[in-house]
This record gives structure tokens, sequence and C-alpha cells, in this order.
């Protein structure tokens, strides 16, 4: 039986990082497209509670089923997993994701929001993302890592609680290193602007501040030095170095 993989992505059903990703996947096995109908990038694990969710039928042929979905990228990954698929799926795939989810963008990010869910459901899972935030960015290079990358892991698997965060530079690459997530931290992050009517309002930006820009062992710095970075992510939060420093105190 041919693997079952489930593919998503947080920048829409028709984003061209999707096609992309559907193209590789395709090649390793049978793929299940759920995916928003719209954009829905910065959504993080976010599920929708107070509306109903819809997801529309858009292809079906030899190979690949595509459903557009207008819930949260955790949404479509849910619905896929518990109603829509045929079986469990073997591997969860998010992405590709048009722009960098390195370093603290983990947290907001709605690909890995996805990837994040499908660990959750016991399926390994990967995020991939593109440091390109263009709709006519140029993904030949990495293509060959996608499926690379996707066919390791069903073949060996992935730890309990851990997902991948794969990252990838702007243009040709260098190769691909397993490496720490950076720390770092969004700075001035929102732009405070006045409208025609003399009302305020902010317009979210910022700037990426590095706190380590010299560490080798990051995400940021082997993509800024041309390497994709894979980083392992586990859905396990617990803080563990920090519990006996707690016990201490004799709560």
């Amino acid at each position: 039986m041919k693997p079952y993989i489930l593919v998503t992505n947080d920048d829409g059903v028709n984003a061209p990082g999707i096609l992309t990703l559907i193209k590789q996947m395709m090649k390793l096995g049978d793929v299940l497209v759920v995916a928003p109908d719209v954009p829905r990038s910065g959504q993080s694990s976010a599920v929708t509670v107070n509306n109903p969710i819809h997801a529309q039928l858009i292809e079906k042929k030899l190979g690949l089923t595509r459903y557009s979905c207008n819930g949260t990228p955790a949404d479509c990954v849910k619905l896929a997993i518990d109603d829509l698929a045929e079986r469990k799926p073997d591997l969860v795939v998010s992405g590709v994701n048009h722009g960098s989810n390195a370093s603290v963008n983990v947290i907001y990010s709605g690909t890995m929001g996805a990837t994040l869910e499908g660990c959750l459901h016991g399926v390994p899972s990967i995020g991939f993302s593109l440091s390109d935030h263009s709709m006519q960015a140029d993904f030949s290079y990495l293509e060959p890592i996608l499926s690379k990358i996707a066919e390791k892991t069903l073949h060996h698997g992935l730890p309990e609680k851990v997902c991948l965060n794969v990252n990838a530079p702007i243009g040709p690459i260098k190769g691909v290193q397993i490496v720490r997530q950076c720390r770092g931290q969004w700075t001035r992050e929102f732009e405070k602007r006045t409208n025609p009517h003399g009302k305020d309002y902010y317009w979210l930006t910022g700037f990426f501040e590095n706190f380590e820009p010299t560490a080798k062992d990051t995400d940021e710095w082997v993509l800024a030095n041309g390497y994709v970075s894979v980083v392992p992510v586990s859905i396990d939060m617990t803080a563990h170095k920090a519990m006996e420093e707690l016990k201490k105190w004799n709560l």
C-alpha cells in the first residue's frame, strides 16, 4: 500500500507553495489535501469554536484528493484526520510557507500550528517554509529536499511528541543541517497610523532581533549561510529543567 500523505498550509489551498509540495508528495504516495480557502497566516494552533466549518471538494483524481476548508490550518488537520481521510495518514506535511518560520516564528505560524496538530494525532509531521514572502517565490532549489526529508521521515519515523520545522533560504542550497531554534524576539511590532477620519490605528510590522547572531548551531545562522535548517520541535511544553528549581519553593 502506498503511503497516505496529508498536505495542508496557511497560505491558502491554491498558493504556489502548497502546489509545489503536492507535486513532490505525489511522487511518494497518495495525497489528501485539506487546506484553508483563503490565507490564514499567523493563526498558530487556533481552532474555530463559534462558526461551522465547511469543506468543499475541489479536485479528485488518481492519487490526489483536494478539499478547500473555511477553517484554520489546525482545523484542516483535525477535520482531515477525523472525517475526510480514508485512513489515518502516514505523514502530515504543511507548507511550503511563503516566509521563514525559524526562531520564535514557530510560535505564531499557522504552518507549524498544522504541523503540531498532526503530531498531536500521533502522525509524523513536517512543516516546510521558504524565506521568501513573494507569491512568485522560486521553489525549484527546495523541491528535491522536500521529497528527501519526507521520504526519510516515512522510512524512519519521528520520536513521540516530536515534529520537524524545516526552513530554506532563498536561492541555491548548500545542504541540510540539524540545528536548534535561535533565541530572538520581534520588537517594535506595531506602527501607529491615523486614518482619514483622524482615528488612530495600529499596523502589525516589527523587526526581528537575533539574540545570538554568531552562534553557528541555530536555524537563523544556517539559513543566513545558505543551508536548510531542520529543527526538531516538541509538543511537550513542560520546562523539565525548571522543575527541580520550582520544587525548592516548597509550594
